[in-house]
């Protein structure tokens, strides 16, 4: 810690010492703190309907930064529809249930597995164990965060009953922009980060490191999470673009065990991983479109895990994901618009069991699978926006996999509107394909068996419609109902022997979900949101709580200060306390209701001279001292706060 520390103020100082003429050009920015300031909305930017019909709840760094996120469940966890799960108040364990996104009642067969993490649309999964790892996401990277809170196969192809999709951080205008910010808080928490972007004529370029760490607030509940990034892009003519992007992570949480049950802990997971996409864009007046190639390669570290006998195992996996992703949207008539595209992706690794001796370890061999899937949509505007209008859309994705049967994804989509006032409909099948643990288990524990070779990929039928309103900037208001019934969910079967996995899973959810956006003054911003299951099979499907809401405000007053404060009501449910016998087995437990109050004030300064804008901040979170949990007998922690400050050249 203290090399990277020494390493990223020395960075700081460095980009601190810009030109005169930069620091001039700063100077009006900081100018502007004088001027009054609309508030940013709080909790999120809003709802969006897009083309096909499809609701999208939008984060940006705005509300990133209001609620104080220290990581990326954090940036999210306020979002209508969204619930978290964690243990530690930094890093999340990735072995078992110690971390994940779950979207309205989708994600729970394995921890956020249904839930496609992307960056720039390319996914982020694990590739042996097919599910999401949070602590090789990143919010300080994201220029905003999309949530797509139904399934995506068009536009996102396989393991998309939801998207949550980062849209990383670009310099975009002429000039240079530098922003250092720590903090310092309960249980030795302590954030930093250092970005730098520039743009030179056609040549841009974004630059970012961070830091996080905290000792916990139980015995055994530390984490930390470093991450670099870079991009670099040139505008080769008006008409083309190339860019590339790297992202790298190196992190660890621990695992505390139950409370009062230390000996039940399951010691410790580490992280990294790297992520390279080279992007190729180009825009005509009715034509435009892009070739992602990708490498997405990582290790997760599962250290000091302890079987029914009481011996110590690691376990230890090497992912590797590459591919390429081509997109073409054209508009061959007026308001007319064909999608269309092509997505080849590799996903696979392999796995080290490394016992105590004497017991023998064991090894699974690279495995990769192979998904070729072309997608094409048609949509066309009827009207015109200023008055009656009309999008109806239809669209198909077909998927081609290298170890099972090919599946159609098809999805429809209808956009009704009569000026501020919108209607959406949408219909979509979401693929799941068993991910490269079906023959990993197979392999590693349950004697070589292949019946995983007869297995189908899961399927869910998504069916939403919504109504909307909006009075300019000032206000907006939605409601919209939700219905998922899935198929083929993969459950392990223990009896007859070898146990073994079987599409004999189904299930149901219905819903309904309303936010409500309201600006009354410049100076203030307020936001409400819930979200109703009121019905679900089966009854004890984890992370599907019937209720859960959100609120919250930003203000600002005294022209220099800005006060964000939010509240998260979430209802009984049931968790998933590790991967065992999937979610129907022994593994659910129920957990209480819980209410949480946050808040942080900043007080605004400049320094013109040196061109730079700052922040002082104060960050408090569950301020009524509330005793919750995300799982079973993993209490989190009580009022927590913390300092900092905030720099911007």
């Amino acid at each position: 810690m203290e090399g990277n520390c020494a390493w990223t103020w020395l960075l700081a100082c460095i980009l601190a010492l810009q030109t005169p003429a930069l620091c001039a050009a700063e100077e009006k920015k900081a100018a502007r703190l004088e001027e009054v300031v609309v508030v940013a909305s709080p909790i999120t930017e809003g709802n969006a309907v897009t083309r096909l019909g499809s609701q999208v709840s939008t984060v940006t760094e705005d509300q990133i930064r209001d609620l104080n996120a220290r990581d990326f469940q954090s940036a999210v966890r306020m979002v209508p529809g969204v619930i978290i799960s964690r243990q530690n108040p930094v890093g999340s364990f990735g072995g078992g249930d110690g971390g994940a996104i779950y979207i309205r009642g989708m994600g729970s067969s394995r921890p956020g597995g249904e839930i496609q993490m992307a960056v720039d649309g390319i996914p982020k999964v694990v590739g042996v164990w097919a599910h999401p790892l949070m602590d090789i996401m990143s919010a300080d990277q994201a220029r905003r965060i999309d949530i797509y809170k139904g399934a995506q196969p068009v536009l996102f192809g396989n393991g998309a009953y939801g998207v949550v999709n980062v849209v990383t951080k670009r310099q975009t205008e002429e000039g240079f922009h530098t922003n250092v910010r720590a903090g310092y808080g309960s249980h030795s928490t302590f954030i930093e980060g250092v970005e730098h972007g520039g743009k030179i004529g056609k040549t841009d370029y974004y630059l970012l490191q961070g830091f996080r760490s905290s000792s916990g607030h139980r015995d055994d509940s530390s984490g930390e999470l470093q991450e670099y990034f870079a991009r670099v892009g040139h505008q080769i003519d008006p008409s083309w673009y190339v860019s590339l992007t790297a992202n790298a992570t190196n992190n660890f949480a621990e695992d505390p065990g139950p409370e009062g049950r230390p000996a039940a802990r399951q010691g410790t997971y580490r992280s990294d991983d790297e992520m390279t996409v080279f992007t190729i864009a180009h825009q005509y007046a009715s034509a435009r479109g892009t070739l992602k190639l990708y490498w997405n390669r990582g290790t997760g570290d599962w250290q000091d895990q302890r079987d029914p006998a009481g011996f110590f195992y690691d376990t230890r996996t090497d992912w590797d994901n590459y591919g390429a992703r081509l997109q073409e949207t054209v508009t061959p008539w007026k308001n007319g618009e064909i999608l269309g595209g092509i997505d080849l992706d590799f996903i696979g690794g392999k796995v080290v069991i490394d016992r105590d001796a004497p017991r023998p370890d064991s090894t699974f061999p690279r495995e990769t699978f192979r998904i070729l899937s072309p997608y094409a949509a048609l949509s066309h505007l009827f009207g015109e926006k200023s008055g009656w209008y009309a999008i109806p859309s239809a669209g198909v994705r077909y998927f081609s996999h290298s170890d099972f049967d090919a599946e159609w994804g098809p999805q429809a989509g209808l956009v009704v509107g009569y000026g501020p006032t919108e209607f959406h409909a949408s219909y979509a099948k979401g693929v799941s394909y068993p991910g490269v643990y079906v023959a990993a288990n197979s392999s590693l524990l349950w004697g070589g068996n292949t019946r995983w070779k007869r297995l189908d990929a899961e399927t869910v039928d998504h069916y939403e419609a919504g109504l909307s309103h909006g009075i300019g900037r000032k206000f907006r208001a939605d409601i919209t109902y939700f219905a998922d019934d899935g198929k083929n969910r993969l459950i392990l079967v223990t009896s007859p022997a070898p146990p073994h996995y079987e599409n004999i899973g189904d299930f149901r959810t219905r819903g309904i979900e309303a936010t409500l956006t309201w600006t009354p003054l410049d100076v203030l911003s307020l936001f409400a949101g819930a979200t109703h299951l009121f019905d679900q099979s089966p009854d004890h499907l984890p992370y599907a709580p019937n209720w859960s809401a959100s609120a919250g405000f930003n203000y600002r007053f005294q022209s220099n200060f800005k006060l964000s404060a939010d509240a998260l009501y979430v209802d009984n449910q049931y968790t998933a306390n590790n991967r065992a016998a999937g979610w129907g087995g022994s593994s659910i437990a129920a957990v209480s209701a819980f209410f949480l109050v946050n808040a942080r004030l900043g007080w605004e300064f400049s320094l013109k001279t040196l061109g730079t804008k700052g922040e002082f901040f104060l960050a408090g979170e569950n301020l009524t001292n509330e005793s919750y949990a995300f799982k079973k007998d993993y209490p989190m922690p009580g009022t927590t706060g913390m300092v900092g400050l905030d720099l911007t050249f």
